[in-house]
């Protein structure tokens, strides 16, 4: 048996096709009997509209791109939901890609999202090709580029004030009377990055205390765990007393050598990360950290590009969310 019609909705109701057509599409004002008549055909018939004939036809195809480097980035899970949740709050579904980190794989799947008509555009990356940005802003649907590490000039991102929140931690760490703090970033020193440096550079210089800083081969726990050796024996040989990660998972490196080599967190040495990822209040000691609001990132990205296309409110700004500072137990009070 085939499936129902158009056709055949218009005729169980006793209307036109453009009526029917009217009431689906809520573009036109229908008389209520007419959509009464018209909604009942639909639910007898059961009828499915096709939506990909449907898009075409309207311009319309109520989908929101997402490009992912990899759903299972606990953050980035956390920013795809609160995309999702938003978009369901205003009909719209999201087509979601992974990378895998393939930065040619990016364009490829913006060239297929585009082909599937989606009407907006969220990119979360953590290195993204600027052939890639390019493209992005060349096309027609309106996008938002997230990125936690890097900040691409001339694109619409939502984030947080990188340098105020590093303030915030540094100065913290001093009221816990620590005077010898560490910054632990990457080594490569992305724009984000020297956000962070700059906030807790500025702080040390305003209390008139040196600024140490280190540099781990990556931001991930590897990365903090190969470079712990090094950052025992400065704190040793020069009364260090705690460690500001640029990045929770270097804190959690640094936490792990700790219980592998009996020192104790934070007896010995206190530790503290940036970005509160969900490991960070599982392990223990828990992680004292800067929480960025990665659900919020989403939502609030998501309301941006629903404000342009349902509002024509073209987005002209860049968001800055607020963060907090996340006390738990791995800074001790000396």
């Amino acid at each position: 048996m085939s499936s129902p019609t158009i056709k055949d909705v218009a005729k169980l109701a006793g209307v036109s096709i453009s009526t029917v057509s009217r009431v689906m599409n809520d573009s036109k004002p229908v008389s209520p009997e007419a959509r009464r008549k018209v909604i009942d055909a639909i639910n007898k018939l059961d009828f499915k509209p096709n939506e990909l004939a449907r898009s075409l036809v309207m311009k319309r195809s109520n989908l929101i791109g997402v490009i992912v480097k990899d759903i299972g980035i606990s953050y980035m899970a956390q920013i795809v939901r609160g995309i999702e949740e938003i978009g369901r709050m205003y009909k719209y579904d999201i087509l979601l890609s992974s990378t895998y980190g393939d930065i040619e794989q990016e364009s490829k799947i913006m060239d297929f999202m585009l082909t599937k008509q989606v009407e907006g555009i969220v990119m979360i990356s953590e290195d993204t090709n600027p052939e890639v940005i390019y493209k992005l802003k060349n096309q027609s649907a309106p996008f938002i580029h997230l990125d936690k590490f890097y900040d691409y000039e001339d694109t619409h991102t939502v984030s947080i004030d990188y340098v105020n929140a590093s303030k915030e931690m540094t100065n913290y760490l001093i009221k816990q009377n620590h005077k010898r703090i560490i910054f632990l970033e990457e080594f490569t020193g992305t724009k984000i990055g020297k956000a962070k440096q700059k906030g807790y550079i500025d702080v040390m210089e305003e209390n008139g205390l040196e600024a140490i800083i280190m540099n781990a081969a990556g931001i991930n726990i590897k990365g903090g765990y190969d470079i712990s050796e090094k950052i025992l024996e400065k704190a040793v040989k020069e009364d260090v007393s705690a460690v500001f990660c640029a990045e929770d998972e270097l804190a959690i490196g640094l936490l792990n050598y700790c219980y592998d080599h009996n020192v104790k967190v934070p007896e010995n040495i206190s530790i503290a990360g940036f970005g509160d990822v969900p490991l960070a209040s599982i392990y223990r000691p828990s992680l004292t950290t800067v929480r960025e609001p990665y659900y919020d990132i989403g939502a609030v990205s998501m309301r941006k590009l629903v404000k342009e296309l349902k509002e024509n409110q073209k987005i002209i700004d860049n968001t800055i969310l607020p963060s907090e500072l996340i006390e738990r137990e791995s800074v001790l009070k000396i």
